[in-house]
């Protein structure tokens, strides 16, 4: 026997183990080891999914965020803005309304000093008038101290009663 050409009981043989092998192999290992591979295969597919799927979801709830970003710095600028035109209003009116109060206390003023102008008009017009007439009955009196003097008095008064 050569060691390099082997026999031809032991070519058979080793066919008759390898076909017994191949059956066995085919029956009970290759099946679950297939079904194994397609399931691990089917596993890192449904995995590659689901994390295109989250990575989708991920940009939709970005887009989400950043739109209701958005929002909120509309509404917050739309919330100053209503502010500021509200301060500016609440401005204006009491800039008219303190206008208006002064206006009206100047009128006040004013008529308070009509009034006292008219009192101290009244009060100079009733003072002089009792002057006047503290005037006219002492001349009254000078003159009609003597009886010459009161006499032609009459008689002018008289006359002047007959002319109207």
């Amino acid at each position: 026997m050569d060691l390099i050409t082997p026999g031809l009981g032991l070519i058979v043989w080793q066919l008759v183990i390898f076909g017994l092998l191949y059956f066995l192999l085919s029956k009970f290992a290759w099946k679950p080891i297939i079904a194994s591979l397609q399931e691990r295969e089917q596993s890192i597919e449904d995995a590659l999914s689901l994390a295109a799927k989250t990575r989708q979801e991920m940009a939709e709830l970005k887009a989400g965020n950043e739109k209701l970003i958005a929002e909120a710095r509309a509404e917050r600028d739309r919330v100053l803005k209503e502010a500021k035109d509200a301060s500016e209003a609440m401005i204006v009116q009491a800039r008219a309304e303190a206008q208006k109060a002064g206006a009206e206390e100047i009128e006040k003023a004013r008529a308070a000093f009509n009034q006292e102008k008219v009192s101290a008009v009244a009060s100079l017009r009733k003072e002089a008038a009792t002057l006047s007439l503290e005037i006219a009955e002492k001349v009254l009196r000078t003159q009609l101290a003597d009886r010459g003097a009161q006499e032609a008095l009459v008689n002018t008064l008289l006359a002047d009663a007959k002319l109207n």
